[in-house]
């Protein structure tokens, strides 16, 4: 095996070695082999190319092509079509199924399912990886600057995937994939010096030098060296952070100095006031799971985690205020507000909750409202805000929810929008404590209230343009980057500059909300996460979330979703509610003729804005006739494929032929045909032909307007040499001349070398000698054409004697 094919193989080894990193992130590794096979594609075509030769940037373009292709034709069907034709596959359907992977990386927790639009993901990156690792490690022959794809790769997939128990053997594969190619371009690089010694005897040069030491023995050789210096960098690498003290940290962990009951001491998350650390959950590189819980609940989105409420603003923060705690009872008490109509439609739902070891949150994430807690260890009951909270088990510790395993019974209440807007007004305690303001709130807060809910005759209505006025039509765009801001300013700032997270917009809609009477208080939780693919849920770093509840005398406390971001689920009871349907005038019988109705769902010409954010419009029926948007057929998409091959070809035909020809005259060991080689290798760089010269002056001519170096000159003259003999040795002498190959090549190289990057380029892709071809076809015209006038002359000449006869 060549240097290059060798360091071609294990360019595309340590790209695979790398991507192992990737197989935590998804919950089958089947991906991975066809992803061999692609590279083991992509490479070939490099070094094929490479072979004949082609540019370095032709060898990419026809490695890239080559994948694209292949890609196309793997995932043929796998989605559906909006278009005809493989421009349409290729920029539209092709760009969906990437836009549907994107989408199903955001929805499904890791390890997500392999789903078609994943995978597309993973090969494209691995094969988009391997492409620049093969460019830079083999075709430009820099294997260390290889190593930077390789650690984006690595850094990608440690960064999604979270480290865990296996990260050191995927670091270990892919560093040893990084030293396999970096040793094959070493052991390549000194082969071209010639062979590699061990160096003289260690006694020796002990005695030469008159330095100590008389033992016998041979000096490493350069490769073996760095093999060895390889491997201990990558053992110290692997060692020395294992003996380095980790780092904490995490959802809602707590901070120097915070009040807490969590020891944050390997990397556990705990705090009591779950605000401390939400911006930075949300912006978490670390999106670990949190929580798995199974649950009967038939709306699914719907099944928030509530941790605590924060009830009382005192112009700087929400925070939640001081109350008496009371043991957990068995039957949690009615929630307060419910009324027994809106009792009776609401549905019994268990939920089975798994917590992991590094959630130390001494609240209890539970649905709300919860009827009944099965859990155990040590806990007390918050009777306003419906919580349980993890009890003193001795100093300076408490219980929390680490590893707990509990299940919980709540209510999914269903009020209606009609409920709601006839709710009465609400006790007058609970008016009075939950719509406290600050003095020193900025009366914009108020003002703007007021604007948005102009109009409306009941707190429901306002509640309800409050949420769309945040969530749709006020222009907010939800960034988690945003800073979180404190002080009376802070809600002024964000309804200035309409942008922030859900902490912004829970705070903003709950004061907002009791200045105009309703009460409201802000919850903190999670969202109800990520479905997977064996029925249960896991809640991770990045589903923490905050929300306001506003209280409707009747139904309780009512969860509102101001927020714009995506994934999250606006209440039913919050939508608008469609038109009772008028009486009109019975319609006439359809006749015969009639046309028959359409099976399809008729979608309206204009979709409220809220059903636009919840994604709920669906699209418009594709007009009759039309194809429905089915992707091409596989004998179209071959045809189009070899189509967009043969254009893509066509500039590269005279490289093609005159690597043929090149080939087949050296090939056959003939003097004269290796002579018109070299003659056409000088053509090609611009030294043109002259039949009038003997070989000898020709040779000279050659090495003189082709500026050859002394080597390539005497091979020029060796070859000329050979065709003299040839032409001029006695008739039965045997000439036999076995270099003559070689030295048309040596000739070929020196010419190539002597002139500028652009001639050399213009040599291989467009050579002058093409000109044969063209010569070729117009003798064999000519011929063509005198043969057809001959017959056709001769056939003249018949007809009139047959006619006599």
């Amino acid at each position: 095996m060549s240097g290059r094919a060798r360091l071609t193989l294990f360019a595309a080894l340590a790209t695979l070695l790398t991507s192992w990193a990737l197989t935590p992130l998804v919950q089958s590794a089947g991906w991975l082999i066809q992803a061999a096979l692609l590279l083991a594609v992509q490479s070939a075509v490099g070094a094929g190319a490479r072979r004949v030769p082609l540019a370095r940037s032709l060898t990419v373009a026809a490695q890239a092509l080559v994948s694209l292709v292949l890609l196309a034709f793997l995932f043929l069907g796998k989605g559906e079509s909006t278009g005809e034709g493989p421009l349409a596959y290729l920029v539209t359907d092709f760009g969906a199924l990437f836009q549907r992977g994107v989408q199903d990386v955001s929805e499904f927790a890791i390890p997500a399912p392999l789903t078609d639009g994943i995978r597309l993901l993973l090969l494209s990156g691995v094969l988009l990886i391997g492409l620049l690792v093969d460019a830079l490690a083999v075709t430009a022959r820099t294997a260390a600057a290889a190593g930077l794809p390789l650690l984006a790769l690595y850094s990608v997939a440690a960064g999604l995937s979270g480290g865990g128990k296996a990260s050191w053997f995927s670091f270990l594969l892919a560093g040893c994939g990084y030293l396999m190619m970096l040793l094959a371009e070493g052991r390549d690089r000194l082969a071209q010096w010639g062979r590699v010694f061990g160096g003289a005897p260690r006694d020796r040069v002990s005695a030469a030098s008159g330095l100590g030491g008389g033992t016998g023995g041979h000096a490493t050789a350069p490769v073996r060296t760095g093999r060895r210096i390889g491997a201990v960098a990558l053992g110290i690498a692997l060692a020395v952070p294992a003996a380095l003290p980790a780092l904490g940290g995490g959802l809602l962990g707590a901070q120097a100095g915070e009040e807490g009951g969590g020891s944050g001491a390997g990397g556990t998350i705990s705090a009591v006031n779950p605000l401390v650390s939400l911006q930075s959950s949300l912006n978490a590189q670390d999106n670990r799971v949190v929580l798995k819980y199974r649950t009967d609940n038939p709306q699914q989105g719907d099944q928030y985690l509530r941790i605590l409420a924060l009830d009382e603003f005192n112009g700087v923060k929400w925070e939640a205020s001081g109350r008496s705690l009371t043991d957990v009872p068995a039957q949690l008490p009615t929630p307060p507000g419910l009324s027994p109509a809106v009792r009776a439609g609401a549905i019994e739902v268990i939920t089975s909750v798994s917590a992991a070891n590094s959630y130390t949150q001494r609240y209890l994430p539970m649905p709300y409202p919860a009827t009944q807690v099965d859990i155990g260890g040590k806990w007390r009951f918050e009777p306003e805000g419906r919580t349980l909270v993890g009890d003193q088990l001795g100093r300076d510790k408490f219980q929390n929810v680490q590893g707990a395993k509990y299940t919980v019974g709540s209510l999914l209440l269903k009020p209606t929008a009609q409920q709601l807007s006839r709710a009465p007004e609400p006790d007058p305690a609970i008016r009075a404590e939950y719509t406290k303001l600050p003095d020193n709130l900025p009366p914009v807060v108020a003002e703007t209230a007021r604007q948005v809910t102009q109009g409306s005759k009941d707190n429901y209505t306002r509640a309800v343009k409050l949420q769309d006025y945040f969530a749709v039509t006020g222009g907010f765009r939800y960034n988690t980057r945003t800073a979180s801001g404190t002080g009376s300013d802070a809600v002024a700032r964000f309804l200035a500059a309409k942008e922030g997270f859900c902490v912004h917009f829970a705070f903003s809609m709950a004061a907002m909300s009791r200045s105009l009477g309703i009460p409201a208080r802000v919850a903190v939780g999670f969202t109800p996460g990520e479905k997977q693919a064996d029925g249960s849920v896991n809640v991770s770093m990045r589903d923490a979330h905050a929300w306001p509840e506003l209280y409707f005398q009747g139904v309780g406390w009512t969860r509102f979703e101001p927020t714009p971001r995506s994934g999250l689920t606006v209440p039913d009871y919050s939508r608008p509610q469609a038109q009772a349907p008028q009486p009109s005038a019975p319609a006439p019988l359809p006749s015969q003729s009639a046309p028959a109705p359409s099976a399809a769902p008729s979608t309206a010409d204009d979709c409220p804005p809220e059903l636009k954010r919840l994604g709920e419009c669906g699209a418009a029926a594709p007009a009759p006739g039309s194809s429905g948007g089915g992707w091409p057929s596989a004998g179209t998409l071959a045809v189009w494929a070899v189509a967009v091959l043969v254009v893509l070809g066509l500039p590269l035909l005279p490289l093609l032929w005159r690597t043929r020809a090149r080939a087949r005259r050296l090939g056959s060991g003939e003097v004269l045909a290796a002579w018109r080689e070299l003659g056409d290798a000088a053509w090609d760089v611009g030294v043109a032909p002259d039949g009038a010269l003997s070989p000898r002056r020709a040779a000279a001519r050659v090495a003189d307007l082709g500026g050859l170096d002394a080597e390539a000159s005497a091979a020029v003259h060796r070859v000329a040499g050979a065709v003299e003999r040839s032409l001029y040795a006695p008739p039965g002498a045997e000439v036999s001349y076995p270099e003559l190959a070689s030295d048309v090549l040596l000739a070929r190289a020196g010419l190539l070398s002597a002139v500028s990057r652009g001639a050399r380029l213009r040599a291989l892709l467009a050579p002058r000698s093409a000109a044969r071809l063209s010569w070729a076809a117009s003798k064999r015209w000519s011929a063509a054409a005198s043969a057809v006038s001959a017959r056709l002359a001769a056939l003249r000449l018949r007809l009139p004697l047959r006619g006599r006869g």
